[in-house]
């Protein structure tokens, strides 16, 4: 019985290397993929990081890589206090931006590294965010982080919210909880994979020069879709630690 919910559960588009973890089907391309994505992000994060300097020193000015870190550093913080509100939201940052900073990486992977040239066993590499499985785990990640900060603010009392202002929008409210991931997740998995398709049969049928306009528009479009995805994220955790009176 359990064997047939997990066939039930799983979401599948195209075709995947699997690999065998402890009796369970995995994607191998995405992990693979994911990995060299985090891989990237923390290299880029040691190489920015501030260099320690000695006490007479005194401050230094940010250079290269480092104003690149510190501005998106900034860029999220006050994300974050937007969305969020300044009472709480310095917690919520770190989330918020290893949200964002994989999400356009993994996007910005997908339209510029030519992924389909390795050749794998079965299936194909492709950017983390064209699977549907890396878009939901993101937005269930959310959809735990909301409900953590909700809770941990406000106690049980936090499900108050399901009856207000009246009682007779409970299944509305509830079902505005599940509908929150399901738009969260295929907006970004739809609109990367979308675009990925796109460029692969223009590349496929025309010259080279052709694409490259469709590949910039592509590279603008999968750093919008990582800004509404972390802004999204953020309006939900702020929505619920917002105190209603």
């Amino acid at each position: 019985m359990t064997n047939i919910w997990f066939d039930v559960a799983e979401v599948s588009v195209g075709q995947h290397w699997y690999w065998q973890v402890g009796g369970y089907s995995v994607h191998g391309q995405v992990l693979i993929t994911s990995w060299i994505v985090l891989a990237v992000i923390a290299v880029i994060g040691l190489l920015g990081a501030p260099k320690p300097q000695p006490v007479s020193g005194g401050s230094s000015t940010p250079e290269g890589l480092q104003n690149i870190t510190e501005y998106v550093t900034e860029f999220i913080r006050d994300l974050a206090k937007t969305q969020i509100g300044e009472e709480e939201y310095l917690k919520w940052v770190p989330f918020l931006g290893t949200i964002f900073l994989f999400i356009f990486v993994s996007n910005w992977s997908g339209a510029l590294l030519p992924w389909r040239i390795l050749e794998l066993p079965n299936g194909e590499l492709a950017a983390p965010t064209n699977d549907i499985n890396t878009t939901v785990a993101l937005a269930l990640l959310t959809s735990i982080a909301y409900f953590y900060a909700g809770i941990s603010k406000k106690g049980f009392g936090y499900f108050k919210r399901y009856i207000s202002p009246a009682a007779f929008l409970l299944p509305i409210n509830i079902l505005e909880d599940f509908t929150k991931p399901l738009s969260l997740s295929f907006r970004l998995f739809g609109n990367i994979l979308a675009d990925e398709l796109v460029v692969g049969v223009l590349i496929t049928l025309v010259p080279l020069v052709i694409p490259i306009p469709i590949m910039l528009l592509g590279l603008f479009t999968s750093a919008i879709q990582a800004l509404v995805f972390a802004t999204l994220a953020g309006a939900y955790i702020g929505e619920s630690v917002e105190d209603h009176h």
